[in-house]
């Protein structure tokens, strides 16, 4: 075998790799928000949870993708955990509409029919219009130009003359189950190693077609791709949070379960798929004509495609009636981390490794910085307690609270060191993101999510800028605020906070169903609050209701206020896609 020969099998697998991840990439550019919103909806019981997991991989060509999005969910609360195990029982059956294109491209000769695709999709990529159909046809036709170059290659190699890699194959007993065994081990291995099912099952194909490598050995090798590809995602998912792992470890359940009660009826059902497809399973080389043997072998192609779907089909149908004990186990096996995740900064949706498109990793993004903003909000609460607490008369004679104030003083500072490293984390995130190859609504997204993190980061500023005023009043040797300016206040921060209520409803839920003017309402509101209090504060400082060195810390902490509902207004035309018509001086 020459070492041109090897670099041609290996540059045709790399064109079959680049080709499925541009194409997948493409279809989810193109149906990428729709199919987000049909899985979140068709999932209402498990069978239709199944059908739209096989829909939406079908589609989009790639059951990582699907898996993400429905963890994406759970994560959420848009949906259950077992509703997710039912969508990912679909994926697995939807993912086998590959093996049957890949079984096409290694049956046919369809590289000639390649080159009009390229043509057709160049013209339209620079339509601008239509490039992401442009995309697919490209991402298509180097799937199958990989998959005929293959084919030619295999042929051009002689596999089934090679009596090394036959004498190889021979050395295993074709009727023993630790012959089974091996080849679904190697399988698994092939599968990690190259993070490609798809590449493992062309190989198989083209062993198999050749006549090098018997059908049994050939869909034990098939069946340990179906685990290997799990593992791969179960490492990716060490890094995630409880439910990813959890989504992750009944995916990899479903596979290894298939294998172990397929391995009981092994032969009879190969023997039925075989059966199905045509094939002649007793066909021996030398007893028939060549040409009649060949055209036997080029049938293994559809018998590994029609295994693969048969296989995951039946697996469902076994397995989608006990989907609440698979929850039960995956949730038994995998506890929830004992931290205060409010203490503990770790990102929470994005996870390193475990994004594979950059469309859905804008969703994922997206969930952070909605608890971005929920954070931010909890923080504010902290600083309301902490005002409360700093106005007892007693305050400082009592140990305890001012151990309190101290403490939550101290956790507040935190809560401000977490926002500065989110943004900048989400930040470096979105920034990987950008340099894919996006839609304009999804540059668009991301332009506007950046804004949206610069602004909450701010109000984790303000924040802590009004602990630190509190602080400085409770600490220092001042007088006491009045009642009355307490009660302003708590007015005031009582209004910031139903901003911050507001602009929560608003990352939580859909756009289209927020409106924006009782956010602007609110704002001016608390600009009309605020300037009445600055009017006020000089009056009662003129009249000596209070010092001068009072005032001013009172009129910083209502002005930080005021600030803070700036900042939440800024976050809500971020979102919005919008701009207030006038702006407050």
């Amino acid at each position: 075998m020459s070492i041109w020969i090897i670099f041609k099998l290996l540059g045709s697998l790399a064109l079959l790799m680049f080709g499925m991840k541009s194409m997948s990439e493409a279809l989810q550019k193109m149906a990428g928000p729709q199919l987000r919103h049909v899985l979140g909806a068709m999932t209402t019981n498990r069978v239709t949870g199944m059908l739209t997991g096989t829909l939406v991989t079908a589609s989009v060509q790639s059951s990582t993708a699907t898996t993400v999005m429905t963890v994406s969910f759970v994560n959420a609360g848009l949906l259950t955990l077992a509703q997710a195990i039912s969508v990912i029982m679909g994926a697995n059956i939807g993912t086998t509409l590959t093996a049957w294109i890949m079984s096409a491209g290694m049956s046919f000769d369809i590289t000639s029919a390649v080159y009009p695709a390229f043509f057709m999709g160049i013209i339209l990529i620079y339509l601008k219009k239509y490039r992401y159909i442009g995309d697919f046809l490209f991402g298509l036709s180097f799937l199958l130009l990989g998959l005929g170059t293959l084919r030619m290659t295999g042929t051009e190699m002689h596999l089934g003359e090679n009596q090394a890699l036959l004498d190889f194959f021979a050395s295993f007993d074709p009727d023993s189950f630790v012959t089974t065994l091996i080849f679904l081990v190697l399988g698994g291995i092939m599968t990690f190693c190259v993070q490609s099912s798809a590449a493992v099952m062309a190989i198989t194909m083209i062993l198999c077609s050749s006549g090098a490598l018997p059908i049994y050995q050939g869909i034990a090798l098939v069946m340990g791709e179906n685990i290997g590809t799990t593992v791969t995602s179960n490492l990716a998912a060490m890094s995630a949070n409880t439910q990813a792992r959890r989504a992750a470890l009944a995916h990899m359940f479903f596979n290894v379960f298939g294998v172990i009660w397929i391995l009981f009826v092994f032969r009879p059902f190969i023997d039925m798929v075989c059966g199905w497809v045509g094939y002649d399973v007793d066909m021996q080389k030398g007893s028939v004509e060549t040409s009649v043997f060949l055209a036997n072998s080029a049938k293994l192609s559809f018998v590994l495609a029609a295994f693969h779907t048969t296989f995951n089909v039946a697996n469902t149908f076994i397995l989608i009636w006990f989907i609440p004990q698979i929850e039960k186990f995956v949730c038994w096996v995998i506890k929830p981390k004992r931290v205060d995740e409010e203490e503990d900064f770790r990102l929470h949706f994005i996870t390193a490794g475990f994004m594979k498109t950059p469309e859905l990793s804008v969703l994922e993004a997206q969930k952070e910085i909605q608890s971005f903003s929920e954070r931010m909000q909890r923080m504010f609460g902290m600083v309301r307690e902490l005002l409360t607490l700093s106005s007892s008369e007693t305050a400082k004679k009592n140990n305890a609270q001012t151990g309190d104030f101290n403490k939550l003083y101290t956790r507040i500072e935190k809560y401000e060191g977490i926002s500065d490293n989110m943004e900048l984390e989400i930040a470096k995130y979105l920034d990987q993101v950008g340099d894919a190859h996006l839609s304009d609504d999804t540059k668009a997204k991301i332009r506007a999510m950046l804004r949206e993190i610069s602004e909450l980061e701010s109000i984790g500023d303000a924040n802590y800028n009004i602990a630190r005023t509190i602080a400085r009043k409770y600490q220092g040797k001042q007088d006491h605020f009045s009642d009355k300016q307490y009660d302003h206040i708590h007015q005031m921060m009582e209004l910031t906070e139903e901003a911050l209520t507001q602009m929560n409803r608003l990352m939580n839920g859909r756009k289209d169903s927020y409106d924006v003017n009782r956010t602007f309402n609110l704002e001016n509101e608390i600009n009309n609050y605020r300037n009445q209090l600055k009017s006020q504060n000089i009056m009662d400082v003129n009249n000596h209701a209070y010092t001068y060195a009072v005032g001013t810390i009172y009129m910083d902490i209502i002005n930080e206020c005021e600030k803070l509902g700036d900042y939440v207004v800024n976050v809500v035309e971020a979102r919005m896609g919008t701009r207030q018509k006038e702006k407050d001086i």
